[in-house]
């Protein structure tokens, strides 16, 4: 008997315009220690059969056939106060976006310690004993201090390590992992695994991850299951699948992972999918063209766009009276690189290690504690009259990781793209300012038809496009991209990364590119610079860096990198086919 039996499962979404069948005869099993990885396309369905096995699934979501048993008994029939015993003891799931899966209003603390006190009976200290003892195991450092902060005072990796922690708090039989090492980087996703696959080992308990990383899959799985448009097209050994896969679809899947072997010109594409294509862009004259004025194309190589000079800066994380008993965090410290015009300069390291906090410390969002930012020969931190400021933000423009809490859900695209361009008054009208909108959600792949729309109507990698869009709408000259595809599958990634890489061709932008997918780092850029709390421990050109590198924490964290060599490559075009051979 399995631990968890998913049988013939078929799920429904109501519409106006009839029934959407979003998972269509589903037969997935689970035996006890073992690891099951489901992937396949955003859309494809992976965390809506999570959501129905913990009962989560959304009105107008429904189960219309099948069965989801634990352990031999029907749990998807039960009452719902039944089922809350089930959900959290025994079925516990680890949800991919952290901040929208803790209270924001309540601490670490009370939401860990609350957990365990109503599913395992235990005292206040014991369950806090409990929850140091965890936040210790998933990485968190300090974890006793860290206890007293809310969310918003973590990283998206810190927050993500809460939510796997709260996961495994009462010892559940069976964890439904969606997406759990998204905003992780490579050393702490390799600790989280370990901590999951010993937890399945030693505990014999039963995991299903979800996931677009194939390096997470080959590292921890034992099976994998491919859903393609709501349908199981191909399940086997996690060797079967990823190093001689059946169905064309899977193929192609794996072969849009990015190498990290070798450095390609474009990333690959899934080409199975019938209508779910690149979208076709809009060739413009960019040298003719609004988007293209006021804009030098002479290459600079050997000219820094952007310096940081010894910058540094300090967050309060408890504060006093008295300045000797506050609590003061280096989020960066002394850090000082340039990058060149035209260059796409990375930076990688662990969560928490500054890469986000310099990206917002460049664009103004943060106030430098010590140091300077020079751009274009201004030393941007010395500028106090608005004006001045404006000018230059206009220059500087900022990508975020999660594109839809980046967009007001209550503006139509149009007024998302247009609101910079109004603001700093770059169009003579509103019709000219309109038919700049339309053209650059145009050049995105979007096309026109997305103008009337809001950001709930479009995917993750679409909202992502119009985030793109709105960035290069005040025509700037650098431009910031933070974990801009951390969240996306590979074949969506590959999109938005050969976009990235035409703009900055044809625009001759330069590019700070945040990530902590090193294959991604590999193929994106030119240079790299390496961050470990809060400071800067080497630059060096991208090839140089991966081939040999100098400090020991660069070869610590390129030696965690999944090599993923046994990946079937017979979905490479032509073109791809070549350069890898």
């Amino acid at each position: 008997m399995a631990l968890l039996d998913i049988e013939q499962l078929r799920i429904e979404f109501s519409s106006r315009h009839g029934e959407l069948v979003a998972i269509d005869n589903v037969t997935l099993t689970l035996e006890k220690g073992e690891i099951l990885g489901v992937v396949g396309e955003s859309g494809a369905g992976k965390s809506t059969i999570g959501n129905a096995v913990i009962g989560l699934l959304q009105p107008p979501g429904k189960m219309t056939a099948g069965a989801v048993s634990l352990d031999g008994r029907r749990i998807d029939q039960l009452p719902g106060h039944e089922f809350r015993k089930v959900r959290g003891q025994r079925i516990s799931m680890i949800f991919q976006d952290p901040l929208t899966s803790l209270d924001p209003l309540q601490t670490i603390e009370s939401q860990l310690v609350e957990t365990m006190q109503v599913h395992l009976n235990l005292s206040y200290s014991q369950a806090r004993a409990r929850a140091i003892e965890l936040l210790q195991s998933v990485g968190m450092p300090e974890p006793e201090m860290r206890l007293q902060h809310y969310p918003h005072q973590f990283s998206g990796g810190m927050r993500q390590r809460v939510v796997i922690a709260l996961a495994l708090c009462c010892e559940p039989e069976v964890i439904i992992a969606d997406e759990p090492t998204t905003a992780l980087d490579v050393s702490i996703q390799a600790q989280i695994l370990d901590l999951l696959r010993k937890l399945c080992k030693d505990k014999q308990v039963g995991m299903i991850i979800i996931t677009h990383d194939m390096g997470v899959i080959a590292e921890i799985t034992d099976r994998v299951a491919v859903l393609y448009r709501g349908k199981l097209v191909e399940q086997g050994t996690t060797q079967k699948i990823l190093g001689n896969p059946d169905h064309p679809y899977t193929k192609s899947l794996i072969s849009a992972v990015p190498r990290s072997d070798i450095k390609l010109r474009r990333f690959p594409m899934v080409t199975y999918i019938e209508d779910v294509l690149a979208p076709t862009k809009k060739e413009l004259d960019i040298s003719t063209h609004w988007l293209g004025q006021e804009r030098d194309f002479g290459k600079h190589a050997d000219t820094p766009l952007v310096e940081t000079r010894n910058l540094g800066i300090q967050f309060v994380l408890k504060n006093a009276f008295l300045k000797k008993n506050r609590y003061m965090l280096d989020a960066v410290k002394d850090v000082s690189f340039s990058i060149k015009e035209g260059e796409v300069f990375g930076l990688v390291g662990e969560s928490g290690s500054g890469k986000s906090t310099i990206a917002r410390l460049i664009s103004g969002l943060y106030k430098a504690s010590s140091g300077s930012v020079i751009f274009n020969d201004v030393n941007l931190t010395k500028l106090k009259d608005e004006s001045e400021l404006n000018a230059f933000r206009r220059q500087i423009q900022m990508v975020f990781q999660d594109p839809y809490s980046s967009l007001n859900p209550r503006m139509r695209i149009l007024d998302i793209v247009a609101e910079p361009i109004r603001f700093h008054r770059m169009t003579g009208s509103e019709a000219q300012t309109r038919a700049i909108v339309g053209d650059l959600l145009d050049y995105v792949g979007l096309g026109q038809q997305a103008l009337k729309r809001f950001p709930h109507e479009f995917s993750g990698g679409q909202r992502q496009r119009i985030c793109i869009a709105r960035a290069l709408a005040t025509r700037p000259r650098f431009l910031i991209c933070d974990e801009p595809t951390s969240a996306l599958d590979v074949s969506i990634q590959a999109q938005i990364l050969n976009l990235l890489k035409d703009l900055q061709e044809k625009l001759h932008l330069t590019i700070l590119f945040i990530s902590h997918d090193l294959p991604v780092i590999r193929q994106m850029c030119d240079r790299v610079g390496v961050m470990r709390h809060g400071e800067l421990l080497e630059v060096a050109d991208t090839e140089t860096l991966f081939s040999n590198p100098q400090h020991e924490y660069s070869k610590h964290l390129l030696s965690l990198m999944p090599t993923l060599h046994f990946l079937s490559r017979e979905g490479l075009d032509m073109e791809h086919a070549a350069q890898v051979a």
